[in-house]
C-alpha cells in the first residue's frame, strides 16, 4: 500500500485519543442511538457511519480496546493494510492477517479484540442497496460473482460472513488501495465509481475464489455449489456444465465431481430437475401447446421431454395438465 496513504491511515483519531486518555471502553453512543446497549441488542447504525444518501464509506477500525459483540444494519467490509486483527465471529475465533478481506453481512454479530497501534485496518461501511446493480447481481459468466453479492444483500437472518486471504494478490491490493485511496480523500465520489471498483473486486474474488478460507460461514466447495445451483436456476434453458465450470474457472471434471460429492446429484439430473419443475410450472398456469413447453424449457426434441417427463413425474405433460386442472382447489 502506498506509504503516505497507510501513514494517514495509522493517525491516531480523536476516538482513538480518548480512549488512551481514559482507559475506557468503547462510547457505543458513537455508533448507535440509546447509549449503552447489551452485547445482544447492540447494532451499529449506518445512520452514524454514513453521511445522508450515501451508500458506501470508509473508515479506519478503531484500536487499543476490545470492541465488544454487535451487529450492524449495513454490510462491513475489513481490509487489513498492516498486523493482524482478530475477530469472534459468532462462537469462532476468526485471525486476519495483512492483505485479508472479510465480508460480514448485517446479520453477523461479531466482536473484535484490542488492535496495537501497527495494526491498520479499515471498514468499509455499504447500505445494502449499493450491491443491488444489474452487473453484480447478472447471472451467466458471472454466476459466482453474483451468488457473493447476493450473500450479503438477501433478506434472510442467516449471518454470513466470508474471509478471502488475499495477500499477495496484486490486483486486489491495487483495487483495494484505489477504493481506499477514494472515499477518504474524495468522500463525495459518485457512488458508481466506487460500485464500479467493487464489481472489479468481486470479479478477482470469483477469479481466486480458492482464497476463500476455511474460517468463513460459507467454504470454498460451498460457495461453489451454491453458484452452480444460482447458475441452473437462472440459465436453465441453455445451461451446459462446460459454460458453468469456465464461469468458476474450474475444470468441467472438477465442478461434476464436486456438484456431485456435495448434492448426490449429477449436473445433468440437477439441470433436468429445474427444467421439469418448469415444465410443470408452465403446464399448470399456461395453455401453452406441450412441444412450445418443451422448447421453452430447453429441450428441442419433443419426443425426448416427454419420455423424461413420464419417466420423472409419473404421468405424459397432458395428463399432468388435465389432472391439474381437475384437482379440487384448495380453500
Amino acid at each position: 500500500m502506498n506509504q503516505n496513504l497507510l501513514e494517514e491511515l495509522q493517525k491516531i483519531t480523536g476516538e482513538e485519543q480518548a480512549i488512551l486518555d481514559r482507559r475506557g471502553g468503547v462510547d457505543q453512543s458513537l455508533y448507535a442511538d440509546g447509549g449503552q446497549a447489551s452485547p445482544r441488542r447492540f447494532v451499529v447504525d449506518s445512520k452514524k457511519m454514513l453521511e445522508q444518501g450515501r451508500l458506501i464509506a470508509v473508515r479506519p477500525h478503531t484500536r487499543f480496546v476490545d470492541f465488544p459483540a454487535h451487529k450492524h444494519n449495513y454490510v462491513e467490509v475489513m481490509y487489513v493494510c498492516r498486523g493482524q486483527i482478530t475477530h469472534q465471529i459468532e462462537d469462532r475465533i476468526v485471525r486476519m492477517e495483512q492483505g485479508d478481506l472479510l465480508f460480514l453481512n448485517q446479520h453477523v454479530s461479531h466482536g473484535i479484540r484490542a488492535a496495537a497501534e501497527q495494526d491498520v485496518a479499515i471498514n468499509l461501511i455499504i447500505q445494502p442497496a449499493f450491491f443491488e446493480t444489474p452487473s453484480l447481481l447478472a447471472g451467466g459468466d458471472r454466476s459466482l460473482t453474483g451468488f457473493l453479492a447476493e450473500l450479503l444483500r438477501k433478506d434472510s437472518e442467516k449471518g454470513q460472513y466470508l474471509l478471502f486471504k488475499t495477500n499477495g494478490i496484486l490486483q486486489i491490493e491495487n483495487l483495494m488501495e484505489n477504493l481506499i485511496y477514494s472515499l477518504v480523500h474524495d468522500p463525495g465520489t459518485e457512488d458508481e465509481i466506487n460500485r464500479s471498483l467493487m464489481e472489479l473486486l468481486f470479479l478477482y474474488l470469483a477469479k481466486y475464489a480458492k482464497t476463500l478460507g476455511e474460517d468463513s460461514s460459507s467454504r470454498f466447495e460451498d460457495v461453489l455449489v451454491m453458484a452452480a445451483r444460482r447458475y441452473i436456476d437462472r440459465t436453465y434453458q441453455t445451461a451446459t456444465l462446460g459454460e458453468l465450470a469456465a464461469t468458476l474457472h474450474e475444470t468441467d471434471s472438477f465442478v461434476s465431481r464436486l456438484i456431485k460429492a456435495k448434492t448426490g446429484k449429477t449436473f445433468k439430473e440437477l439441470l433436468q430437475e429445474k427444467r421439469l419443475s418448469a415444465a410443470c410450472a408452465l403446464l399448470r398456469q399456461t395453455d401453452l401447446p406441450v412441444s412450445d413447453i418443451a422448447a421453452a424449457v430447453g429441450y428441442e426434441n419433443s419426443s425426448f421431454f416427454h419420455r423424461l417427463f413420464r419417466e420423472r413425474v409419473g404421468y405424459s405433460p397432458a395428463d399432468y395438465r388435465r389432472r391439474q386442472k381437475s384437482a379440487p382447489e384448495s380453500v
